[in-house]
């Protein structure tokens, strides 16, 4: 946490105000934070208590929430979600910053993470370019807002990003050098492990309605991910196991029908391709003014 802390508070464009929340910590977190507000004065600290267990997904978004409330978004241009164990480049919040100002069609971005393995060797995690990384999601106020935030739910780190292109706006995430961060925690291991995770995947691609063609295709090309073949076949599990047992899944049936439309597109077109083609057509409902 200190190295995340460390790596903010030393940005070459700082944040106008930082919200950290603390989710009911029980070691020393909360001394650690109020020597970090004390020494600067934009950090400011939410303390929620203990809920007992941990809530992978919603749990996140409802502590997001509980930072946000009593913030009015229309005091600032930008909005960042941001987990407490990331070392993040000195220049990212003004290179992203600059991208956004340079196209208004940019709703969403962040850089890619990487992350130490057990040999110590710096591996990149997996995120699509047209996926921002749940990490590390930064907007522009204008377009989240108008997308409705983000759903309570295990997959909101990737509805978001197709719900930016249903709007018009463009959602990214980079490889460039400048913008990769350090994970220290890789993704999808803070729960019961990395496998726990996979599963969970599986069945936040079914929530969200991706089709089971394009979910068979995503398995194959997990395999090229560590823990490979028993990790793409845990997603595979989580995701027809819920199909089996017809758990709910996301209500919104114009964001199902719009992303089963991409997936089928990028299994004929291939992925730039099929993301080129949808951010082109979708520039015709593109209206950044509607719900400001």
């Amino acid at each position: 946490m200190r190295r995340t802390l460390d790596s903010i508070v030393e940005q070459t464009h700082l944040p106008a105000l930082w919200v950290i929340v603390d989710d009911g910590s029980t070691d020393e977190t909360p001394a650690i934070l109020a020597d970090y507000a004390e020494r600067y004065p934009f950090l400011r600290i939410v303390r929620r208590e203990d809920r007992g267990k941990r809530s992978v997904g919603p749990g996140v978004i409802d502590a997001f929430y509980a930072g946000l409330e009593g913030i009015d978004l229309g005091e600032f241009e930008f909005l960042c979600k941001l987990d407490l164990d990331l070392v993040m480049p000195p220049d990212y919040f003004e290179i992203l910053v600059a991208r956004m100002r340079g196209n208004p069609r940019l709703g969403s971005g962040s850089g890619k993470p990487y992350y130490h393995d057990a040999a110590g060797v710096l591996e990149p995690e997996w995120c699509d370019d047209e996926i921002v990384v749940g990490a590390a999601k930064f907007y522009r106020v204008a377009c989240f807002e108008q997308i409705g935030g983000f759903v309570r739910q295990v997959m909101w780190d990737g509805i978001d990003s197709h719900r930016c292109r249903l709007f018009g706006w463009i959602a990214r995430s980079w490889d460039d050098e400048e913008l990769r961060f350090l994970h220290l925690r890789p993704m999808g291991s803070s729960d019961s492990g990395v496998l726990r995770g996979r599963g969970r995947h599986g069945h936040g691609q079914y929530f969200m309605g991706t089709a089971p063609l394009y979910l068979l295709a995503s398995g194959l090309r997990r395999v090229l991910q560590p823990p490979r073949v028993i990790g793409a076949l845990v997603m595979l599990w989580g995701y027809f196991s819920s199909w089996l047992r017809r758990k709910p899944r996301y209500e919104d049936l114009e964001f199902r029908r719009f992303l089963r439309r991409y997936q089928w597109s990028t299994m004929f077109r291939g992925k730039k391709r099929a993301i080129a083609k949808i951010e082109s057509e979708q520039e015709a409902v593109w209206n950044p003014s509607i719900g400001n």
